[in-house]
Formats: structure tokens, C-alpha cells, sequence
């Protein structure tokens, strides 16, 4: 109400100035607006590109705002993505009539449903033959016969991702040998993949990228990850079976590859020498890889100078320590992120790597038992150009963290998390010292273990009492019923002391138990 003159004035200030200095004129009030349509002028392109820019929900909600609409999200929709449930094989037929330009498949099912089976995913391929990239999750109705319709009628393949199926390397090799074009293979929880079956051929030499994630049988990709010339990406996690000759050949014919992931499994400095060779190495994760050590990680760090990305999990072997690591910081200078998980450097590696890696932006450093707060005062003091930083499980305490709020100008957010040294004060003391900084902290994983053990000692001691209790009681009743004879009273109190203090060893118990079980909210 009180907005209503400051309005008029406005209304009528703007329509006197008619904007004739442009090439057109217009004279509307804003008291009046008018009721029209404006997306119904614009081109069903343009529609569609704005379309484009929606999430999935925000665009499923557009599409039934009239037929129109409707129409075109229909005929633009390239992504979309399934619950594969095996209710939705009747109604394939109609979903791919109105999405006909789809390019992007997902099909999810989750462990407790019965997915779509063959007869679904042959009707895909016949309908969608533009198709260029296919995830399928948990769909264990799908085998080798529903893998060869996609590969002998979706020939534009690119991309193929495959978690928790039941088909094995021959539905994979069906995919792979007839789409020349795929580029991207990701392979996950193959339940059919076992020993004794046949390798997925070499004949596609445009793939990129390889990622295999805990299948028995996974030495059957190796053919295809040696003949790919073009490979750029590699990631091998929890996979049965020796992988050093295959790296080894990987490295020597594979000199542009950029990225390699290798966790739990059984790898040696034999299959780091062999990466050595890839000179354009970009990112390296050795990730609880026990054989591995401080030769092979030097050797890398030699050859491959334009390392940036740098995550080593040693887990606790103690084979990798400051000899790797000062080779890294002499050698790859333009190291920018870089991770430390169970190994055990000390104040000249640290030192090495804050003086020498001047570009070093990222930084974590989980369960280090060497690092204190002289090793994190030096990364204060050194590490200039560091942004964000990490720190779990490490004996540093709040002088350390004061260190880092002095220290690293260019730091915006910093973690601390299970350092059983810091405490709550010092997070307001950083918060007033430095606003700028985004400081998390967390050690409630050890505040809940001492709380647990405190009650876990009351237990225990409540548990000692009623014993002595008991012994108390019993020598009591033992005397009476000497001197007395029997004395039905007497065993009467023993028999009621008993049941009292059983009550509170079960309270105790009680509290153990819950405490122990229940995690702390």
C-alpha cells in the first residue's frame, strides 16, 4: 500500500520517455500487464536449447505444460535414464516412440528387482541405432544375447559401462569387437567374468579409456588395453591376477597415456618401471599396492616430469617413504595435488616437497604417524600456493593448526578430521584469526570411542562389585546356616541380595551395550 505512489510516479515517468532513440517504440503500464505468451514466438530450436539448459526434473515438468512443449522436449531428449525394472518391458515400445532421438542410455536396477532381460534390450538397439553411449547397472536378466544386438545394430557406440551384470567377457567382446568407435569401456562387478573364458579382442584401437573395477578374470581386457594406441586413461581396482607384464607392455607402447588408477592389486616396481616409460603421465594413484616402493616411485618420478596429480596409499608397509618422495619433489615441480595415506615420511620429505613444488595447490595427509606439528609448520611456511588442505589421523595438536592459520595466504579450505591432539577451541580461535578460511573440523570418531570406553570401565567395575557382593553374601549364608543350622531366612536374604545386584550388573550391561552398538548421532 505504501508502494503504490513511488509505482504510479514510476508508470508514469517510463511512458513519457517513448525511447525514440531506438528503432522502436512501445507504451505499456505496469499496472496493466499484458497477457501474453512470449515463448509461443520463439523458434521450437530455441525452445529446445533452453530445454537443454533444464535438469531432468525441471525438464519432465516442462513437458507436459502443453502439447507443444511436450512435442519438443520429445523430439530433442538425447539423455535419458530408466529404472529397468522388468515392468517397464511392456511399455518399451511407447517410451522409445516418443523419445526417438535418444543418444544417451541408462539402465538401473536395484539388487532386489528383476530387471529387463534380452528381449528389452534388443528392442533398444533396434529402436535407438544412433545410440552412442549405454550404462547398464544392476540388470541381471541380460546376457550374451542381448550384448550382441547392441553391438550388431548400435554401431555408433562410444561409450559402454557395465556394473553388476551377470554376462561375462563374451557379451563384452561382442560390444567391443564390432563397435569400431568405442572409446570409453568401463567394467565393474562382472559377475560372469571368470577364469577360462576368452579375451576381449584387439581389433578396437580407438579406445581412450579402460576402467575395471573387481572382476576375477580381469587379466581378459589386457589384449585390448595393449592394442588400444590411443589409450589416455587406465584405472585397475581390485582385480585378481599379476598385472606387471601388462603394464610393462602398456608402457612400452603407450606413450601418450595421461592417467593411471592402480588399487589393491597385485602390482610391483616392475609394472612402475613400465609406466616410467609414458612420459606424458599427467596423474598417478598407487593406492594400496604392497609390493610397490620407493625404486619404482622414483623411477617415475625421473621420467615423468609433468606429474601433477599425485596419490600414493602405502598401506602402513612402509615401503614407499622419503626417498620416493624427495625424488618427486626434485624432479616433478609442477606438481599441483598430492595425497599421503599410510606411509611414514618425515621433515625432509615434507620440507622437500613445500620447498620445491612451488605450484602445489592441493594437499592431503591421512594417518601419518611421523607428521606433528614441526612438518605441518614448515607446509605453513612454505607452501604458498596452496589452497586447499586435509589432514586426518595425524599426532599434530592446535599448534599446528594456529601454524596454517598464519601461515598459506592463499589457503580458502582446510579439514582436520580424527586428530585427537586438537581441540574444539581452536576452531573459534581460527574463525576470528582468519574468516576468510572454510575450517572443518570433526573428531567425534574419537570423542564417541572415549565415551564408549568410559562406560565400557563402569561396566567393568560394576561387574567387580557385584562380584565381591556376591562372595560377601554367600560367606554370610555359609556362616548362618553353620551356626544354625538350616536357616530358611537366611538363605531368603542371600536369595534377595542376589537378584538386586543382578540388577545392576544387567543396567550396566544394558549401557555397555548400547553405547558399543549405537553409533553416536
Amino acid at each position: 500500500m505504501g508502494q503504490s505512489p513511488s509505482t504510479t510516479v514510476l508508470s508514469s515517468e517510463f511512458n513519457r520517455h517513448q525511447f525514440h532513440d531506438f528503432d522502436f517504440d512501445f507504451d505499456f503500464d505496469l499496472r496493466n500487464p499484458i497477457d501474453h505468451d512470449f515463448t509461443a514466438d520463439l523458434p521450437d530450436d530455441c525452445l529446445a536449447g533452453i530445454f537443454s539448459h533444464l535438469t531432468t526434473a525441471d525438464r519432465n515438468r516442462c513437458s507436459v505444460v502443453c502439447r507443444r512443449w511436450h512435442r519438443v522436449d520429445s523430439q530433442t531428449r538425447r539423455r535419458l535414464s530408466l529404472n529397468a525394472k522388468a515392468e517397464l518391458q511392456d511399455h518399451l515400445p511407447a517410451v522409445f516412440t516418443r523419445f526417438e532421438s535418444v543418444t544417451k542410455l541408462g539402465l538401473r536396477c536395484d539388487r532386489r528387482s528383476t530387471s529387463v532381460n534380452d528381449e528389452g534390450l534388443i528392442l533398444i538397439s533396434l529402436r535407438c541405432v544412433n545410440l552412442t553411449w549405454l550404462k547398464l547397472r544392476g540388470c541381471r536378466e541380460i546376457t550374451e544375447a542381448g550384448m550382441a544386438a547392441v553391438g550388431e545394430n548400435c554401431k555408433a557406440l562410444k561409450k559402454l559401462s557395465c556394473a553388476s551384470c551377470v554376462f561375462g567377457i563374451k557379451g563384452i567382446n561382442a560390444v567391443v569387437s564390432r563397435c569400431q568407435g568405442l572409446e570409453e569401456l568401463s567394467v565393474k562387478r562382472l559377475r560372469g567374468a571368470h577364469d577360462g573364458e576368452e579375451v576381449v579382442g584387439s581389433r578396437t584401437t580407438s579406445v581412450t579409456s579402460v576402467c575395471l573395477k573387481e572382476i576375477v578374470n580381469g587379466q581378459s581386457f589386457a589384449p585390448l588395453m595393449i592394442g588400444s594406441k590411443k589409450l589416455r586413461s587406465l584405472k585397475v581396482i581390485g582385480c585378481l591376477g599379476d598385472w606387471d607384464d601388462t603394464l610393462e607392455k602398456i608402457g612400452n607402447l603407450h606413450a601418450a597415456l595421461v592417467d593411471v588408477h592402480l588399487e589393491k592389486i597385485q602390482v610391483s616396481d616392475v609394472g612402475l618401471v613400465g609406466l616410467s616409460k609414458c612420459l606424458s603421465l599427467d596423474t598417478l594413484h598407487i593406492v594400496k599396492t604392497a609390493e610397490c616402493s620407493n625404486v619404482g616411485l622414483n623411477l617415475v618420478a625421473e621420467n615423468c616430469r609433468m606429474l601433477r596429480k599425485l596419490h600414493v596409499d602405502g598401506w602402513r608397509t612402509n615401503r614407499i617413504g622419503d626417498d620416493g618422495l624427495i625424488s618427486v619433489a626434485k624432479h616433478c615441480i609442477n606438481l599441483q595435488e598430492l595425497a599421503l595415506i599410510g606411509i611414514y615420511p618425515t621433515s625432509s620429505s615434507l620440507e622437500a616437497i613445500a620447498s620445491k613444488c612451488k605450484a602445489l595447490e592441493r594437499l592431503a595427509l591421512c594417518g601419518l604417524n611421523t607428521v606433528g606439528d614441526a612438518e605441518i609448520e614448515c607446509v605453513a611456511n612454505k607452501c604458498v600456493a596452496l589452497k586447499k588442505l586435509c589432514i586426518k589421523g595425524c599426532p599434530i595438536s592446535n599448534v599446528g593448526i594456529e601454524a596454517l592459520a598464519y601461515g598459506c595466504p592463499n589457503l580458502v579450505k582446510f579439514k582436520v578430521r580424527r586428530c585427537r591432539k586438537v581441540t574444539g577451541m581452536v576452531v573459534e580461535w581460527v574463525r576470528e584469526h582468519r574468516e576468510s578460511l572454510a575450517f572443518s573440523f570433526d573428531n567425534s570418531d574419537y570423542e564417541a570411542l572415549n565415551a564408549s570406553q568410559i562406560d565400557h570401565d563402569h561396566a567393568v567395575n560394576d561387574m567387580i562389585a557385584f562380584h565381591r557382593e556376591n562372595e560377601e553374601v554367600a560367606a554370610a549364608a555359609a556362616a548362618a546356616e553353620a551356626s544354625n543350622g538350616y536357616n530358611g531366612l537366611a538363605m531368603l536374604r542371600a536369595t534377595f541380595g542376589f537378584l538386586a545386584n543382578r540388577s545392576v550388573v544387567q543396567s550396566a550391561l544394558r549401557r555397555w551395550y548400547n553405547n558399543d552398538n549405537v553409533p553416536a548421532q
